[in-house]
């Protein structure tokens, strides 16, 4: 694997000779991935297939049936639930981990939590996610970048700027949209471009309202210069000059007539043959051939706002492979057995005829004549079907569970119990055993994915944020909301927020299986003297997510019992001495119409 971090290119002098440098880069790299790309088309099309003729399957069979079986899909589905239910199994999946005494203070780490909490469900983070951990299954690769965002509304009478979403924000990329260095030491290493699409109205906009984005005026001015001139000119005008093809909108001319726009960013260290380096700098171009920015990346990380993960790593290659790469060709398999099936089934009910000797013309069909001549030489005989065609069942289910099992996503995890008499600790132990790759793959996830996002978002906060902000909290203490006011110094301190939801997950159903199994055992009636009441309900607590709920208290369920006992003692005294007035009571107690009787 290649240790260069750094871009070489011819000049960095001429604005317009960079953009048109960092374009062919942009080519050169996109091109060399064309196998690749090509891969996740075919998968794309057996994901989203409704029949054999979309896909490969199609392509080469003659069957009269065309029907798929969406295995692959199934998986793809099965695993993206799991994931996201291992990744926020509670509210509590943040933590924040000092590395000083001053940022440990519990008036700190409230700010710190309270803000990216509120952060994180205000800005969709869940749903970013999401569409993440699909790239993440279906790609092999997730990406993903953190934006500033303040958005501000207008109101139509008083003019008044009202503020709506202003802070950091999670922003999946497209793995089509971003090339890099595949061989490069690592992804946070690896020069890469990312490729936008937008509006000439909103390079507009984000030049008014985004200034810390530093894009030239003069290249929005020739972009808008080179479209004016080019709506002059007709489709034929194109036909003599060289074909040109931006990615996704054909001819140029199709290009300049379609109202957008195409960015490319560079992101990394860049090098010139005149020997002038520029490190950690972004470069912004647009229509492949005008420089809009050149600066200095802001971030205090010193490396790019984005974030990589991959599924299944490959050696020397940054690509990874995806849980589903593997599986295409079992599902065209899986397709093939289907359809041969319902083919040799069509067969069974409407079987070849094999006509012997002289036999009229005849239709086959019910109550049909067929005419055989008088000598009796000829015959229809029905063609008998292959026995064998019908004992593909047992490989289609077969195939369909080794491709759970090959993906990570064993039957289990479905609440499909495997044959066999088990006791409860052994069905959590090989619950346990057969969902190692998925927590592993998860955990990786979490920890490549989701920890950097969290800290370049609280990196973005800390270098963005201006006055102040308020969110709201739990009081643990009294148990209610609180509303508290934060500042870019509440929020600035030495450590990183973790998250903890896939890792607690699994932490979680281990000690849960080893305390049940334990505490069953002659091992637990051995050291139950020894072993603190209080401090394993305390275990209990965290291990089950109990917490925000107040169940553990020290010796409550006593001081509840005393206080219930107490309660009946009191009712049933009240009904005592109800009973004794009732029976010792005078006549003159009782009503007129009793006494009279």
């Amino acid at each position: 694997m290649s240790t260069n971090k750094v871009l070489e290119i011819q000049s960095l002098r001429d604005p317009d000779q960079l953009a048109i440098q960092l374009t062919d880069v942009y080519t050169r790299l996109n091109t060399k991935r064309s196998t690749w790309l090509e891969d996740k088309k075919e998968l794309r099309n057996f994901l989203f297939a409704t029949s054999t003729r979309t896909t490969s399957v199609g392509d080469n069979t003659d069957w009269k049936n065309s029907t798929t079986l969406p295995k692959l899909t199934q998986i793809r589905d099965n695993l993206h639930a799991n994931y996201m239910s291992a990744l926020f199994p509670n509210d509590n999946w943040l933590k924040w981990e000092a590395y000083t005494k001053d940022s440990a203070l519990k008036d700190k780490k409230t700010a710190i939590t309270a803000y990216m909490s509120n952060k994180l469900r205000e800005g969709g983070f869940r749903e970013t996610v999401s569409k993440c951990l699909y790239d993440y299954i279906d790609y092999g690769n997730a990406f993903g970048e953190v934006v500033w965002v303040a958005d501000k509304r207008v109101d139509v009478e008083t003019q008044e700027k009202i503020p709506g979403y202003i802070g950091p924000k999670l922003l999946r990329t497209s793995p089509y949209d971003l090339v890099f260095d595949p061989t490069a030491v690592d992804f946070e290493s690896s020069p890469k471009i990312t490729r936008y699409v937008k509006t000439i109205g909103e390079l507009r906009a984000d030049l008014e309202n985004r200034p810390d984005l530093n894009y030239l005026e003069v290249a929005i001015s020739k972009a808008e210069e080179m479209r004016n001139r080019m709506g002059s000119y007709s489709v034929e005008d194109y036909t003599k000059a060289l074909g040109f093809t931006v990615d996704g909108f054909g001819s140029m001319y199709d290009y300049y007539q379609s109202g957008y726009v195409e960015i490319l960013e560079f992101e990394g260290d860049i090098h010139d043959e005149d020997g002038t380096f520029l490190k950690d700098h972004v470069i912004t171009v647009i229509d492949r051939a005008y420089l809009l920015r050149k600066q200095q990346n802001p971030s205090w990380l010193g490396h790019a706002g984005r974030a990589h993960s991959g599924w299944r790593k490959r050696p020397d290659n940054l690509y990874a492979m995806g849980p589903l790469d593997n599986l295409v060709g079992m599902q065209y398999r899986l397709d093939h057995l289907e359809n041969l099936k319902a083919d040799a089934l069509d067969l069974t009910i409407h079987p070849p005829l094999k006509v012997i000797g002289d036999v009229g013309e005849f239709t086959y069909g019910p109550l049909e004549e067929i005419q055989i001549n008088e000598m009796g030489a000829g015959d229809v005989i029905p063609m008998p079907p292959n026995p064998a065609a019908f004992q593909v069942n047992n490989e289609i289910i077969l195939l369909q569970q080794q491709m759970e099992e090959m993906a990570g996503a064993p039957r289990e995890a479905m609440g499909v119990r495997s044959p066999g008499e088990k006791t409860a600790f052994e069905v959590q132990s090989l619950q346990n055993a057969a969902g190692r790759i998925f927590q592993a793959k998860i955990e990786q996830f979490e920890i490549e994915f989701i920890e950097p996002i969290l800290n370049i978002m609280l990196e973005s906060a800390v270098r963005h944020i201006e006055g102040s902000d308020v969110v709201r909290v739990m009081d643990d203490d009294l148990g209610v909301q609180d509303f508290i006011t934060i500042t870019k110094a509440d929020i600035t301190a030495s450590g990183k927020l973790r998250p903890v939801g896939a890792r607690h997950f699994s932490a979680r159903a281990q000690l849960v299986q080893n305390l049940t199994g334990t505490f069953n055992s002659s091992i637990g009636q051995m050291i139950t003297p020894h072993v603190s009441a209080k401090a394993l309900a305390k275990l209990v607590e965290e291990a089950m997510g109990w917490e925000r709920f107040d169940l553990v208290r020290d010796n409550i369920g006593i001081e509840e019992q005393a206080e219930t006992q107490q309660l009946v003692n009191s009712l049933s005294d009240q009904v005592e001495m109800e009973a004794m007035t009732a029976t010792d009571g005078s006549d003159e107690e009782l009503p007129d119409e009793v006494q009279g009787q």
